[in-house]
Protein backbone atom coordinates (compact mmCIF):
# COMPACT_ATOMS: atom_id res chain seq x y z
CA UNK A 1 0.00 0.00 0.00
CA UNK A 2 2.91 2.32 0.74
CA UNK A 3 4.52 1.50 -2.59
CA UNK A 4 1.45 2.17 -4.72
CA UNK A 5 0.80 5.40 -2.82
CA UNK A 6 4.28 6.56 -3.84
CA UNK A 7 3.64 5.64 -7.45
CA UNK A 8 0.20 7.29 -7.54
CA UNK A 9 1.69 10.59 -6.40
CA UNK A 10 4.59 10.18 -8.83
CA UNK A 11 2.17 9.61 -11.73
CA UNK A 12 0.39 12.88 -10.99
CA UNK A 13 3.69 14.81 -11.02
CA UNK A 14 4.84 13.14 -14.27
CA UNK A 15 1.53 14.01 -15.98
CA UNK A 16 2.09 17.60 -14.83
CA UNK A 17 5.62 17.58 -16.33
CA UNK A 18 4.60 15.83 -19.56
CA UNK A 19 3.75 19.07 -21.32
CA UNK A 20 7.29 20.44 -21.09
CA UNK A 21 9.77 17.54 -20.92
CA UNK A 22 10.31 14.32 -22.90
CA UNK A 23 9.50 11.02 -21.21
CA UNK A 24 13.04 9.65 -21.49
CA UNK A 25 14.46 12.69 -19.71
CA UNK A 26 11.96 12.38 -16.86
CA UNK A 27 12.65 8.65 -16.53
CA UNK A 28 16.43 9.11 -16.61
CA UNK A 29 16.45 11.72 -13.84
CA UNK A 30 13.92 9.74 -11.82
CA UNK A 31 15.85 6.47 -12.11
CA UNK A 32 19.23 8.10 -11.35
CA UNK A 33 17.92 9.62 -8.11
CA UNK A 34 16.08 6.41 -7.22
CA UNK A 35 19.13 4.17 -7.74
CA UNK A 36 21.32 6.45 -5.62
CA UNK A 37 18.67 6.43 -2.88
CA UNK A 38 18.50 2.63 -3.06
CA UNK A 39 22.29 2.29 -2.80
CA UNK A 40 22.60 4.72 0.10
CA UNK A 41 19.54 3.69 2.15
CA UNK A 42 18.18 0.24 1.30
CA UNK A 43 21.24 -1.73 0.20
CA UNK A 44 23.12 -1.16 3.51
CA UNK A 45 20.03 -2.35 5.41
CA UNK A 46 20.11 -5.69 3.58
CA UNK A 47 23.77 -6.66 3.74
CA UNK A 48 25.65 -4.08 1.68
CA UNK A 49 26.91 -4.03 -1.91
CA UNK A 50 27.72 -7.73 -1.92
CA UNK A 51 23.97 -8.36 -2.02
CA UNK A 52 23.87 -6.88 -5.52
CA UNK A 53 25.84 -9.85 -6.83
CA UNK A 54 23.39 -12.32 -8.31
CA UNK A 55 23.33 -15.61 -10.20
CA UNK A 56 20.02 -14.62 -11.77
CA UNK A 57 21.12 -11.58 -13.71
CA UNK A 58 19.16 -12.55 -16.85
CA UNK A 59 15.90 -12.73 -14.88
CA UNK A 60 16.62 -9.38 -13.23
CA UNK A 61 17.20 -7.77 -16.62
CA UNK A 62 14.11 -9.40 -18.14
CA UNK A 63 12.07 -8.22 -15.15
CA UNK A 64 13.51 -4.74 -15.62
CA UNK A 65 12.57 -4.68 -19.31
CA UNK A 66 8.95 -5.61 -18.54
CA UNK A 67 8.55 -2.72 -16.09
CA UNK A 68 10.31 -0.34 -18.49
CA UNK A 69 7.70 -1.16 -21.13
CA UNK A 70 4.92 -0.94 -18.54
CA UNK A 71 6.06 2.60 -17.74
CA UNK A 72 6.49 3.46 -21.43
CA UNK A 73 2.93 2.41 -22.27
CA UNK A 74 1.42 3.97 -19.14
CA UNK A 75 3.11 7.37 -19.27
CA UNK A 76 2.68 7.69 -23.03
CA UNK A 77 -1.04 7.21 -22.55
CA UNK A 78 -1.02 9.56 -19.57
CA UNK A 79 0.09 12.45 -21.80
CA UNK A 80 -3.38 12.56 -23.39
CA UNK A 81 -5.67 10.43 -21.20
CA UNK A 82 -7.18 11.34 -17.81
CA UNK A 83 -5.05 10.19 -14.88
CA UNK A 84 -7.88 8.47 -13.00
CA UNK A 85 -9.21 6.45 -15.93
CA UNK A 86 -5.72 5.51 -17.12
CA UNK A 87 -4.81 4.28 -13.64
CA UNK A 88 -8.09 2.39 -13.33
CA UNK A 89 -7.44 0.53 -16.61
CA UNK A 90 -3.98 -0.47 -15.41
CA UNK A 91 -5.62 -1.91 -12.31
CA UNK A 92 -6.73 -4.97 -14.18
CA UNK A 93 -3.08 -5.99 -13.62
CA UNK A 94 -3.81 -7.63 -10.22
CA UNK A 95 -6.46 -9.75 -11.96
CA UNK A 96 -4.00 -10.63 -14.73
CA UNK A 97 -1.51 -11.53 -11.98
CA UNK A 98 -4.08 -14.00 -10.64
CA UNK A 99 -4.21 -15.66 -14.08
CA UNK A 100 -0.43 -15.71 -14.51
CA UNK A 101 0.17 -16.91 -10.94
CA UNK A 102 -2.03 -19.91 -11.70
CA UNK A 103 -0.48 -20.63 -15.10
CA UNK A 104 3.20 -19.86 -14.42
CA UNK A 105 3.63 -20.33 -10.66
CA UNK A 106 1.11 -23.09 -10.04
CA UNK A 107 -0.79 -21.10 -7.39
CA UNK A 108 -4.29 -22.47 -6.81
CA UNK A 109 -7.16 -20.21 -7.90
CA UNK A 110 -10.75 -21.27 -7.21
CA UNK A 111 -13.78 -20.84 -9.47
CA UNK A 112 -15.05 -17.75 -7.69
CA UNK A 113 -11.77 -15.94 -8.22
CA UNK A 114 -11.87 -16.86 -11.92
CA UNK A 115 -15.33 -15.28 -12.08
CA UNK A 116 -13.89 -12.17 -10.43
CA UNK A 117 -11.21 -12.03 -13.12
CA UNK A 118 -13.92 -12.16 -15.80
CA UNK A 119 -15.88 -9.34 -14.14
CA UNK A 120 -12.71 -7.23 -13.94
CA UNK A 121 -11.99 -7.74 -17.63
CA UNK A 122 -15.58 -6.71 -18.40
CA UNK A 123 -14.90 -3.52 -16.44
CA UNK A 124 -11.84 -2.90 -18.60
CA UNK A 125 -14.04 -3.26 -21.70
CA UNK A 126 -16.37 -0.61 -20.24
CA UNK A 127 -13.38 1.71 -19.89
CA UNK A 128 -12.02 1.14 -23.40
CA UNK A 129 -15.38 0.77 -25.21
CA UNK A 130 -14.10 -0.61 -28.52
CA UNK A 131 -16.43 -0.12 -31.48
CA UNK A 132 -18.20 2.94 -30.05
CA UNK A 133 -18.04 6.52 -31.30
CA UNK A 134 -16.07 7.65 -28.22
CA UNK A 135 -13.51 4.86 -28.47
CA UNK A 136 -9.97 6.19 -27.98
CA UNK A 137 -7.24 3.82 -29.23
CA UNK A 138 -4.88 5.39 -26.69
CA UNK A 139 -6.79 3.42 -24.02
CA UNK A 140 -4.99 0.30 -25.25
CA UNK A 141 -1.74 1.79 -23.93
CA UNK A 142 -2.65 1.39 -20.23
CA UNK A 143 -4.02 -2.08 -21.09
CA UNK A 144 -0.60 -3.03 -22.52
CA UNK A 145 0.98 -1.48 -19.43
CA UNK A 146 -1.17 -3.74 -17.24
CA UNK A 147 -0.01 -6.86 -19.10
CA UNK A 148 3.65 -5.86 -18.76
CA UNK A 149 3.20 -4.97 -15.10
CA UNK A 150 1.54 -8.33 -14.36
CA UNK A 151 4.50 -10.15 -15.92
CA UNK A 152 6.86 -7.95 -13.88
CA UNK A 153 5.21 -8.88 -10.59
CA UNK A 154 5.06 -12.57 -11.44
CA UNK A 155 8.83 -12.50 -11.96
CA UNK A 156 9.14 -10.59 -8.67
CA UNK A 157 7.45 -13.50 -6.93
CA UNK A 158 9.56 -16.04 -8.82
CA UNK A 159 12.97 -14.59 -7.94
CA UNK A 160 12.01 -13.15 -4.55
CA UNK A 161 12.85 -16.38 -2.74
CA UNK A 162 16.58 -15.87 -3.40
CA UNK A 163 16.97 -12.12 -4.02
CA UNK A 164 16.64 -9.18 -1.61
CA UNK A 165 14.17 -6.38 -2.27
CA UNK A 166 17.00 -3.84 -2.62
CA UNK A 167 18.70 -6.02 -5.25
CA UNK A 168 15.45 -6.32 -7.20
CA UNK A 169 14.86 -2.56 -7.00
CA UNK A 170 18.46 -1.80 -8.01
CA UNK A 171 18.32 -3.76 -11.27
CA UNK A 172 14.94 -2.24 -12.18
CA UNK A 173 16.36 1.27 -11.86
CA UNK A 174 19.46 0.21 -13.78
CA UNK A 175 17.32 -0.89 -16.72
CA UNK A 176 15.42 2.40 -16.61
CA UNK A 177 18.71 4.30 -16.83
CA UNK A 178 20.01 2.15 -19.70
CA UNK A 179 16.84 2.41 -21.81
CA UNK A 180 16.30 6.13 -21.20
CA UNK A 181 19.94 6.95 -22.05
CA UNK A 182 19.65 4.88 -25.24
CA UNK A 183 16.40 6.64 -26.14
CA UNK A 184 17.92 10.03 -25.39
CA UNK A 185 20.92 9.36 -27.63
CA UNK A 186 18.65 8.32 -30.50
CA UNK A 187 15.95 11.02 -30.31
CA UNK A 188 17.02 13.45 -27.57
CA UNK A 189 17.90 16.25 -29.97
CA UNK A 190 14.22 16.57 -30.94
CA UNK A 191 14.65 15.98 -34.66
CA UNK A 192 11.73 13.53 -34.69
CA UNK A 193 9.36 15.67 -32.59
CA UNK A 194 5.79 16.12 -33.86
CA UNK A 195 4.50 19.44 -32.58
CA UNK A 196 0.75 18.82 -33.02
CA UNK A 197 0.63 15.36 -31.41
CA UNK A 198 0.99 15.48 -27.60
CA UNK A 199 1.57 11.73 -27.30
CA UNK A 200 4.39 11.51 -29.86
CA UNK A 201 5.77 14.84 -28.72
CA UNK A 202 6.06 13.47 -25.17
CA UNK A 203 8.19 10.63 -26.54
CA UNK A 204 10.25 12.53 -29.10
CA UNK A 205 10.70 16.17 -28.02
CA UNK A 206 14.18 17.53 -27.32
CA UNK A 207 15.73 17.49 -23.85
CA UNK A 208 15.18 20.66 -21.81
CA UNK A 209 17.11 21.76 -18.74
CA UNK A 210 14.55 21.98 -15.89
CA UNK A 211 13.87 25.21 -14.03
CA UNK A 212 14.29 25.49 -10.26
CA UNK A 213 10.72 24.49 -9.40
CA UNK A 214 10.76 21.58 -11.81
CA UNK A 215 14.10 20.35 -10.46
CA UNK A 216 12.37 19.94 -7.09
CA UNK A 217 9.61 17.94 -8.78
CA UNK A 218 12.19 15.77 -10.58
CA UNK A 219 13.90 15.07 -7.26
CA UNK A 220 10.55 14.23 -5.67
CA UNK A 221 9.59 11.66 -8.28
CA UNK A 222 13.06 10.11 -7.97
CA UNK A 223 12.62 9.63 -4.22
CA UNK A 224 9.06 8.37 -4.65
CA UNK A 225 10.23 5.89 -7.29
CA UNK A 226 13.08 4.60 -5.13
CA UNK A 227 10.89 4.09 -2.07
CA UNK A 228 7.95 2.69 -4.05
CA UNK A 229 10.08 0.19 -6.00
CA UNK A 230 11.61 -1.14 -2.78
CA UNK A 231 8.27 -1.52 -0.99
CA UNK A 232 6.58 -3.19 -3.97
CA UNK A 233 9.53 -5.56 -4.44
CA UNK A 234 9.49 -6.45 -0.75
CA UNK A 235 5.75 -7.11 -0.75
CA UNK A 236 5.84 -9.48 -3.72
CA UNK A 237 9.04 -11.11 -2.47
CA UNK A 238 7.63 -12.29 0.85
CA UNK A 239 3.97 -13.04 0.05
CA UNK A 240 1.84 -14.90 -2.47
CA UNK A 241 1.41 -12.82 -5.62
CA UNK A 242 -2.35 -13.36 -5.98
CA UNK A 243 -2.83 -12.32 -2.32
CA UNK A 244 -0.70 -9.16 -2.40
CA UNK A 245 -1.86 -7.85 -5.78
CA UNK A 246 -5.35 -6.55 -4.77
CA UNK A 247 -3.80 -4.24 -2.16
CA UNK A 248 -2.61 -2.16 -5.09
CA UNK A 249 -6.20 -0.94 -5.51
CA UNK A 250 -5.60 1.41 -2.59
CA UNK A 251 -3.84 3.72 -5.08
CA UNK A 252 -7.01 4.19 -7.16
CA UNK A 253 -8.82 6.67 -4.86
CA UNK A 254 -5.78 8.94 -4.72
CA UNK A 255 -5.34 8.74 -8.51
CA UNK A 256 -8.98 9.75 -8.99
CA UNK A 257 -8.52 12.62 -6.53
CA UNK A 258 -5.38 13.87 -8.31
CA UNK A 259 -7.17 13.62 -11.66
CA UNK A 260 -10.16 15.66 -10.51
CA UNK A 261 -8.39 18.21 -8.30
CA UNK A 262 -5.33 18.98 -10.45
CA UNK A 263 -6.53 18.31 -14.00
CA UNK A 264 -10.32 18.64 -13.82
CA UNK A 265 -10.88 15.23 -15.43
CA UNK A 266 -14.19 13.72 -14.31
CA UNK A 267 -14.93 10.16 -15.52
CA UNK A 268 -18.22 9.69 -17.37
CA UNK A 269 -20.89 7.19 -16.26
CA UNK A 270 -19.49 4.31 -18.33
CA UNK A 271 -16.04 4.89 -16.89
CA UNK A 272 -17.41 4.93 -13.34
CA UNK A 273 -19.18 1.64 -14.08
CA UNK A 274 -15.94 0.15 -15.43
CA UNK A 275 -14.00 1.37 -12.40
CA UNK A 276 -16.61 -0.14 -10.06
CA UNK A 277 -16.43 -3.51 -11.83
CA UNK A 278 -12.62 -3.59 -11.80
CA UNK A 279 -12.34 -2.63 -8.13
CA UNK A 280 -15.18 -4.93 -7.02
CA UNK A 281 -13.66 -7.86 -8.88
CA UNK A 282 -10.23 -7.21 -7.41
CA UNK A 283 -11.51 -6.92 -3.84
CA UNK A 284 -13.65 -10.02 -4.23
CA UNK A 285 -10.65 -11.96 -5.52
CA UNK A 286 -8.71 -10.78 -2.47
CA UNK A 287 -11.55 -11.84 -0.17
CA UNK A 288 -11.58 -15.30 -1.68
CA UNK A 289 -7.81 -15.53 -1.23
CA UNK A 290 -8.00 -14.49 2.41
CA UNK A 291 -10.77 -17.05 3.12
CA UNK A 292 -8.63 -19.79 1.56
CA UNK A 293 -5.67 -18.66 3.67
CA UNK A 294 -7.68 -18.82 6.91
CA UNK A 295 -8.92 -22.33 6.07
CA UNK A 296 -5.34 -23.46 5.46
Amino acid sequence: MGGVSCFSTQDMVIKFLSGAYPLHEIILVRATIAIMFTLVVFVPLEGGLRKLYTHRLALHLLRGITVVFANLFFFTGLATLPLGETTATVFIAPLLITILAAVLLGEKVNTRRWIAVGVGLLGAAFMIRPGTSIFNPMMFLPLCAAICYALFQIMSRHIGSTESASTMAFYVQLMFIFVSVLFGVLVGDGRFAVGNDPTLNFLLRAWVWPGERDLILFAAIGLLSGIGAYLISQGYRIAEASLVAPFEYTALPSAMAWSILFFGDWPDNWSWAGIALIVSAGLYAFFQGSVRGRKS
